[in-house]
């Protein structure tokens, strides 16, 4: 299939390679398509194998207690890997757990990968389920040895024994090398730096000539997104312009998708990227402001974002806030259409000057509060009732809250800290969580944070933390 391929599997303590560690190593090696070393140890974890995982696995802690550790085993393994492809069913796993034990020992490993369930979706698209197991039953495999290193590799060869049979040589010979060739990258861009992008959510960001920021995005795979990006089949002449212009990219991870959309709104804002249209914060913001009483001239007022105070919204007294506007013509706009709409007095709400009934009691579109025809109490009601469905929702919350998010794969921690739909900052440790919670800032309103909770809150699919009691657990 490959001039050299080796096929992997390891057993492990558990699914975080940050935390888990490896309890069996199996490997096969071929080249040429001739099988020339094959190769399978048990490993000292040097921590305890959770009881699911023994009952899973059939290892338990007695029959790794006197095995290698991974570092007495790592320079073979290192050997069996040289100069060959690594072969996995969903190798980014078994990849991810090698080299984060090698790091643990100082390696810094980079290894031509290929994925076997990839493979086989190539191979057998019409199929939903690619998994060993679901192979093993379509394929007529057994094996007494299921979940043990060496059995789970000789599954593998058994299922592309049955697809050669099947498909024929070339057919399997194709699929993998269209799996290596990968996308096509801009020659320019360090592939094997690419390589080591995570799989997880988090903002990436894209760079050309002496650090110009060229995009900023987000993913719940950091690694799919960003090389789609850059691959040569473009959706738009953006993307390809973005592409020939690139010269880095740089990634941030993130515990979950709500982290990497604040991260990616703040960044945007921040160093306003040439390609970022939407969340730039080139654009003023207007808010209309109620009076508190019914003889306050004129009866509403606008606000510009710098006086916007989200922590009076929703008051009944002096604080109710409608509309969010992207220019004050908008804004007067939409005014205008709830006056006529409601048949309030463009006079009364500030569009109007002059003396005597405003011109819309004169075609009878207001009802005279203008001139004696109505209470000027009646008419304020009846504007706050018009303006209902634009009013800016109070904070609903009695303090600071937290948005909890934790990542397994990386064992990342992540509290998000908000007042009065305010952005306080992100803790990942309990220092962090202290200063967050006893730093007084001043509150700066934000459309993109406000829309963001208020999806966040009626969604009701995240970890919300009253920050009285709060404390992150690892």
């Amino acid at each position: 299939m490959l001039p050299s391929i080796t096929y992997l599997d390891l057993e492990t303590t558990g699914a975080t390679p940050l935390k888990d560690r490896i309890t069996e190593i199996a490997l096969v090696r071929f080249e040429h398509g001739v099988e020339v070393a094959r190769w399978q140890t048990l490993v000292n974890p040097e921590q305890l194998i959770p009881p699911f995982i023994q009952q899973l696995t059939g290892i338990n802690n007695r029959m790794v207690e006197n095995a290698p550790t991974f570092a007495e085993v790592a320079d073979k393994l290192l050997a069996f890997l040289e100069g060959t492809v690594l072969a996995a069913h969903n190798v980014r796993f078994d990849y991810g757990f090698i080299k984060a034990e090698l790091k643990r020992i100082d390696i810094h490993l980079r290894q031509k990968v290929l994925c076997t369930v990839k493979l086989s979706r190539l191979l057998y698209p019409q199929h939903y389920s690619h998994g060993l197991d679901a192979i093993m039953q379509r394929h007529q495999i057994t094996t007494v040895a299921r979940h043990r290193a060496m059995g789970d590799v000789e599954s593998i060869l058994a299922f592309l024994d049955s697809a050669r049979l099947e498909l024929g040589e070339s057919a399997i010979a194709n699929a993998a090398h269209q799996l290596m060739r990968g996308p096509n990258l801009p020659p320019h861009l360090d592939g094997v730096m690419l390589e080591d992008m995570p799989e997880g959510p988090g903002v990436y960001l894209f760079f050309g000539e002496n650090d110009l920021s060229l995009y900023i995005g987000k993913s719940t795979n950091i690694r799919t997104r960003v090389l789609r990006h850059l691959s040569s089949d473009h959706a738009s002449a953006k993307e390809m312009l973005i592409n020939q212009q690139i010269k880095r990219v740089t990634w941030l991870e993130t515990a979950g998708d709500f982290g990497a959309l604040l991260l990616e709104s703040r960044l945007i804002k921040e160093r306003q990227p040439l390609h970022n249209r939407q969340l730039q914060n080139n654009r003023q913001l207007f808010s209309w402001k109620l009076g508190a009483t019914a003889d306050a001239s004129p009866i509403v007022t606008l606000l510009t974002e710098e006086e916007i105070n989200p922590a009076v919204f929703g008051q009944q007294v002096d604080g109710q806030l409608f509309g969010t506007f992207k220019s004050k013509r908008q804004a007067i706009e939409a005014l205008r259409k709830v006056a006529d709409a409601h048949q309030l007095c463009p006079k009364v709400l500030g569009l109007e000057s002059g003396g005597g009934p405003c011109f819309a009691r004169q075609i009878k579109r207001c009802k005279g509060v203008c001139c004696g025809g109505e209470l000027p109490e009646i008419h304020y009601l009846r504007v706050q009732q018009a303006l209902v469905s634009h009013k800016l929702k109070a904070w609903p919350y009695a303090g600071k809250i937290g948005v909890r998010e934790h990542n397994q794969e990386t064992n990342q921690t992540q509290i998000h800290i908000f007042s009065n739909w305010c952005y306080l900052g992100v803790a990942e440790t309990e220092a962090d969580l202290e200063v967050a919670l006893n730093t007084e800032r001043t509150l700066k309103f934000d459309l993109d944070t406000y829309k963001l909770l208020l999806k966040t809150f009626a969604a009701n699919k995240v970890e919300l933390i009253n920050y009285s009691i709060a404390k992150i657990h690892h």
